[in-house]
């Protein structure tokens, strides 16, 4: 069972502002804890800084202070890119400024924190030293947009900005995100097929697999959990079939010879599409792959970082049934973690992980940046699914994700039938001349 919420699963409070501005003596005194290293030498901060707490009344959170977004220089310039990953993954942005400075920097900050749709509270920190202007207060009041005033070295104010951060915390923040207990119904079963590969930590199972048990206990149900080589026996021993067969997405072909076709199956890797991701979206992109031709270039990125080893999923096994499946040699690219390429023209599709240790708000920004570049990205399990021939079926559990793949799945083979009668008419044409 979980021990703790995962990062992927906690609210994500960013702090931004100027260098010197209090983030980290706010982050410091909000969490009670000396986290942030302090100094009146501008620029202390440089990678984000994150801590994991729970905030009443809201619940578990992670806070990330980040580095001035006016910092200067080639190291400068890198900090500030760092700060905008945090932006990308925050849930609620603080906008720390001292009292009494409102500039046309921080105007357009907070147009670039707006611009994510984050909502935010601005800390005005330091009101020891200068009052609010009262002409600020009124603008941001006139804005719908909530402050608080505060003195971050003593701590004074610390509970107004904690009751701001609850009013505007989104509302699905308090509730527990739901993995699989909407498909499998109390007093059902599910049977979770997880196999132990190289990467899996020692003495532990992977995040989303330990949430599904979890949730499905929240959910009054029962699971059984095998590695793929007792999936047989264990459905011959329940006496009643289960609810949904649930599959680590690496042993999908095996999985779907032994299950009966009356019995849902889907991969965990399709879970995390729909509970970080865009699940109908990413399938559309599935779809995509009919499209490679021998010699394009796919973009596979991780959203973790680990040691990768013989039979790596992303490195060796997709590449291996993506190749089978186009008929020839294509060219992967991999990145890891937050390293993503600004250019995406190269890329002929983008294949990601289903970013189990990441919040939802960030991946569906990288979801949203490959569509604004016009390069579709899809997940794991839904293109290794299709690559096999049984994404149809690994969707029957999400009926709009199903009808989605039929549409798109129709269109491309209009599309191809269209561009094989062209050529049908161009050779005739050929021919007859």
């Amino acid at each position: 069972m979980v021990r703790a919420t995962s990062k992927g699963f906690r609210l994500h409070i960013g702090f931004f502002g100027r260098r010197n501005v209090g983030k980290s003596s706010l982050l410091n005194a909000i969490t009670q804890q000396k986290v942030s290293i302090v100094s009146e030498v501008a620029g202390t901060t440089t990678d984000p800084v994150e801590k994991p707490m729970e905030l009443l009344p809201i619940g578990p959170v992670l806070f990330v202070d980040t580095a001035g977004v006016d910092d200067v220089g080639a190291l400068g310039a890198q900090r500030i890119e760092k700060t905008r990953q945090a932006i990308a993954r925050s849930d609620i942005g603080v906008l720390v400024t001292e009292s009494g400075v409102w500039t046309e920097f921080e105007e357009k900050l907070l147009a670039e924190l707006r611009s994510h749709g984050i909502p935010i509270v601005v800390a005005l920190n330091k009101v020891d030293l200068c009052r609010p202007e009262i002409d600020h207060l009124i603008r941001f009041e006139q804005q719908g947009l909530p402050y608080a005033k505060l003195v971050a070295t003593t701590g004074e104010g610390v509970d107004e900005l904690r009751a701001k951060l609850w009013e505007i915390a989104p509302a699905e923040s308090a509730e527990p995100q739901v993995v699989l207990r909407d498909l499998v119904g109390p007093d059902e079963t599910a049977v979770l097929v997880m196999p132990i590969d190289k990467e899996a930590p020692k003495g532990r199972i992977k995040q989303l697999q330990a949430q599904s048990i979890r949730d499905l206990l929240d959910g009054e149900s029962s699971c059984v959990v095998v590695k793929n080589a007792g999936l047989q026996k264990a459905l011959d021993n329940l006496r009643t079939p289960p609810r949904i067969v649930v599959t680590d997405a690496q042993v999908f072909e095996q999985v779907a010879r032994i299950t009966p076709d009356s019995i849902p199956l889907t991969a965990f890797s399709i879970l995390l599409s729909r509970l970080k991701g865009d699940l109908v979206a990413q399938t559309r992109a599935a779809v995509a792959v009919d499209l490679l031709q021998p010699g394009d270039r796919v973009l596979v990125a991780e959203s973790c970082t680990h040691h990768p080893v013989e039979e790596d999923i992303g490195r060796v096994k997709i590449p291996r049934w993506l190749q089978k499946y186009v008929g020839g040699e294509l060219h992967f690219t991999t990145v890891k973690g937050r390293d993503f390429p600004q250019d995406l023209s190269p890329y002929k599709l983008v294949i990601h992980c289903g970013a189990c240790m990441w919040n939802r708000r960030e991946m569906l920004n990288r979801i949203r940046e490959c569509q604004r570049q016009a390069v579709p990205i899809t997940n794991y399990g839904l293109v290794i699914a299709y690559a096999l021939g049984i994404l149809e079926r690994a969707l029957e559990p999400f009926p709009e994700a199903l009808s989605a793949y039929k549409e798109e799945r129709q269109k491309h083979l209009e599309t191809q039938l269209a561009s094989s009668l062209s050529h049908c008419d161009e050779t005739i044409m050929s021919v007859a001349d």
